[in-house]
């Protein structure tokens, strides 16, 4: 049996970054499509497009991170992760990221006929929205009991 092979997500996804030539022009798209109802997209030929809502939120939010300074990687919700390609994501270890998902904090599914496993890319950011949630919940305790001179 030939073993398979698999081409790393991440590594294969698209990766975009602004130039520090571009940055101006950018952030001159980022400032014009955030408070536009429609975005439209003028041909070389002259003829003009509506883009449908969906195409113009994420040129709304790929501009807004360029604009930023950031780089911005395109990859589908539905794409399958590694537990390392997660661990990476997340700027966490394989191994703990392997007892989040034997734990069932973040959905995996098995391989057919493996062990090894796979995690859809939605499921990861919607654990990340969920850390990211409790983090800034904790915070907010944190700071009520400050404000309120409560002893821990």
């Amino acid at each position: 049996m030939t073993p398979v092979t698999r081409a790393s997500v991440l590594g294969s996804a698209t990766k975009v970054e602004a130039s520090a030539r571009d940055h101006d022009v950018v952030a001159e798209v980022s400032q014009a499509v955030a408070h536009a109802g429609q975005v439209s997209l003028r041909l070389p030929s002259g003829a003009e497009i509506v883009l449908p809502e969906s195409l113009a939120i994420v040129l709304r939010a790929s501009a807004e991170e360029l604009s930023a300074g950031r780089s911005v990687t395109i990859l589908a919700s539905e794409s399958l992760l590694t537990p390392a390609e997660v661990g990476q994501m997340l700027g966490l270890s394989r191994p703990f990221v392997a007892r989040l998902l034997d734990h069932g904090q973040i959905p995996s599914e098995r391989l057919p006929d493996s062990t090894h496993r796979v995690v859809k890319l939605a499921d990861v950011l919607a654990f990340q929205e969920r850390r990211e949630r409790r983090r800034e919940g904790n915070e907010r305790i944190a700071e009520l009991i400050e404000s309120e001179d409560y002893p821990y």
